[in-house]
């Protein structure tokens, strides 16, 4: 995928290829820098910034694109540098500088058409510091408000699209750690709280992949606490939406007297819902698809 580089007579080619300058621009001055300062043409200070991205050397490449903007501030390639410059932070993983560039971006440029990629960039810039389940979910977090806004804003862009793959698996993350927390409430035999946690992945994160699950333990909790109704309810919930699950399975073994534990039970789920759980009160739940999960990356 080329970059465009300054070319007089010729034609340069755009690739949305991110970014935004640090807030460099106006502290442009100072000690051995001044000195040092020397004005250069704007398609040589841009051209030797794309040769630094094609070396890989990511950092650099960024302040020179920044210096594209400090010395040229009202070329149109100032602007492309702004966007490259975020873009050159984030392929360095220098994640927080990469967000704080492309949000300057589109706070000087709210009208721009690479606004989405700005969000893009600062979503994916969260997403990859994403963190396991056992820890803080902060990232993942403003991930999801990222892909969320900018799927909201842009919802025919390609950043779009993607952001849309991001969303789901970053929702399955957040879905974990409530899943992570229950867990510890139940073995705790807290089973208030732990049923308040998953009771949350159920009405807040219904595509996710947890969903059996939290209704396997849903049930456990209930019956913990002795009320049979709410364990048959939910077991039926289980058995109506995930019929061949090992969660169904465990959950069906809990409720019937002498069930065989799920690695060693047939295939019954083919003759429906057993009568233990099939007499719970109410009709089954509209059938839920579950979600398929899948990304690329657009870089």
């Amino acid at each position: 995928m080329g970059r465009p580089r300054i070319d007089c007579g010729a034609a340069w080619r755009s690739t949305l290829a991110a970014g935004i300058v640090m807030l460099a621009v106006g502290a442009c001055a100072g000690g051995a820098d001044e000195e040092d300062y020397v004005e250069r043409p704007v398609g040589e200070l841009y051209n030797e910034a794309l040769d630094l991205m094609d070396e890989g050397n990511y950092q650099q490449a960024a302040r020179s694109f920044e210096e594209v903007e400090r010395q040229h501030p009202y070329s149109e390639w100032a602007t492309r540098a702004q966007l490259m410059s975020a873009y050159a932070f984030y392929e360095g993983n220098q994640y927080d500088e990469a967000v704080a560039a492309a949000q300057r971006f589109i706070d000087l440029h709210p009208g721009h058409k690479d606004v989405a990629y700005a969000f893009y960039l600062i979503g994916v810039s969260h997403y990859e510091q994403m963190s396991d389940v056992g820890r803080d979910q902060k990232m993942t977090e403003e991930a999801l408000q990222t892909f969320d806004e900018l799927i909201r804003r842009f919802p025919d862009s390609t950043y779009a699209r993607d952001a849309t793959l991001k969303v789901d698996l970053a929702r399955d993350h957040l879905a974990g750690k409530e899943m992570e927390i229950g867990r510890y409430y139940l073995r705790q035999g807290k089973y208030v709280a732990a049923i308040n946690r998953f009771q949350n992945v159920i009405e807040r994160y219904q595509t996710t992949t947890h969903v059996p699950e939290a209704l396997h333990r849903l049930t456990e909790a209930y019956l913990a606490l002795g009320v049979q109704q709410e364990a048959r309810k939910t077991a039926a919930v289980l058995g109506y939406n995930f019929p061949g699950s090992r969660w169904y399975q465990d959950s069906y073994a809990l409720l019937v007297d002498g069930a065989p534990p799920s690695d060693e039970m047939d295939f019954w789920v083919n003759d429906g819902i057993p009568e233990a759980v099939e007499d719970a009160d109410g009709a089954p739940p509209e059938r839920r698809q579950r979600s398929l999960f899948d990304w690329g990356d657009i870089f």
